[in-house]
């Protein structure tokens, strides 16, 4: 590819950079590591508009690296709700406790890397943007981005990292970046790219062929095999009793209603509600029985408090659909 890519790239970054509460104007020193480790902790599978609100929440609560280090695991989990990939939270922590022992985030992409939880893509950004280090810093935007401007239909992620290893500059790492990130999401988007408004559309191969939809190729999609689960409603003087998921697994330690297995099979019962959730990898559905008797260890959360107890949003979902139900709603 052509090397004044980044020139070109870099240049459009400080003309049209998104100000975010974890980013630098361009060439300007860095933020605290801290916030940019967490803000890419967030943004990982879950959007800028979705994380934005809640970084800033959660700096507000824990301000350093020290503090979320200090912070109750149970804490940390209940403000994470709603952001998914609940095993980020529990790397979160057990991150910056390695982190306040070590007394700092090391400066290197390789020694980053050795963190719980930060692995190639994370490390490299951290280390690209908070410590100016050269590093090859590939998201799906950034795959993307790349593979329109090589005309790559079917790239094998080697290629993809040569390609962008190639065109990433000794200087300004960071903010190459962070431009190539945005240009992904703002501009080179799946569907219905802008490229009149690209930078680099006269570097950019799909562009010259009149189709840059077609790079790369999608792939196509695998089937979600779908489980089925219970769980179980059990309400009293106006609270509802909850119970903490096992530390191991899916929403590991999260505030849930307590309830059945997920299994492949379906279970014949009547239920007050049921819902279907979406997971990564398979489709949840889950019917939400009515329990006499409190189901394990756990509390009464009240109704008119059930945004404190740090619900995922499948629990969530579940507790709306009981409580929205016509017949309660008449009564």
């Amino acid at each position: 590819m052509r090397a004044n890519i980044a020139g070109l790239l870099l240049q459009h970054y400080v003309d049209k950079w998104r100000p975010l509460p974890w980013r630098s104007p361009p060439g300007e020193p860095a933020f605290d590591p801290y916030r940019i480790w967490l803000s890419e902790v967030m943004l990982q599978q879950t959007t800028v508009a979705a994380v934005t609100p809640r970084f800033e929440r959660f700096v507000k609560r824990w301000p350093t690296v020290q503090a979320l280090a200090a912070a109750p695991d149970e804490e940390v989990l209940s403000e994470w709700a709603g952001l998914g990939y609940y095993a980020r939270a529990r790397n979160l922590v057990a991150c910056a406790r390695e982190v306040d022992r070590c007394g700092g985030f090391p400066t290197s992409e390789a020694e980053l890397r050795k963190l719980p939880g930060i692995g190639d893509y994370t490390a490299a950004a951290i280390a690209a943007i908070a410590f100016d280090e050269r590093a090859v810093v590939i998201d799906s935007n950034v795959e993307r981005v790349t593979a329109r401007l090589a005309g790559m239909k079917q790239p094998a992620k080697a290629q993809l990292r040569d390609a962008v290893d190639n065109i990433t500059p000794a200087s300004r790492a960071g903010d190459f970046a962070q431009a190539m990130m945005d240009l992904g999401a703002t501009i080179c988007r799946p569907r219905e790219p802008l490229c009149g408004q690209c930078p680099l559309s006269s570097e950019c191969v799909a562009f010259a062929t009149g189709e840059p939809e077609r790079f790369p190729e999608r792939k196509s999609r695998k089937v979600r095999p779908v489980r089925f689960g219970t769980a179980y409603w059990t309400e009293r003087d106006g609270a509802v009793w909850l119970v903490r998921r096992p530390e191991k697994g899916l929403l590991g330690r999260m505030a849930a209603l307590p309830g059945s297995e997920w299994t492949e099979s379906a279970e014949r019962a009547a239920a007050l509600a049921s819902i279907r959730h979406v997971f990564t990898h398979f489709e949840l559905r889950l019917a939400i029985e009515e329990s006499p008797t409190p189901v394990g260890d756990g509390w009464w959360q009240p109704l008119d408090r059930l945004d404190e107890a740090g619900l995922p949003t499948l629990y969530r979902k579940a507790v709306k659909a009981v409580l929205s139900r016509s017949t309660r709603l008449a009564a």
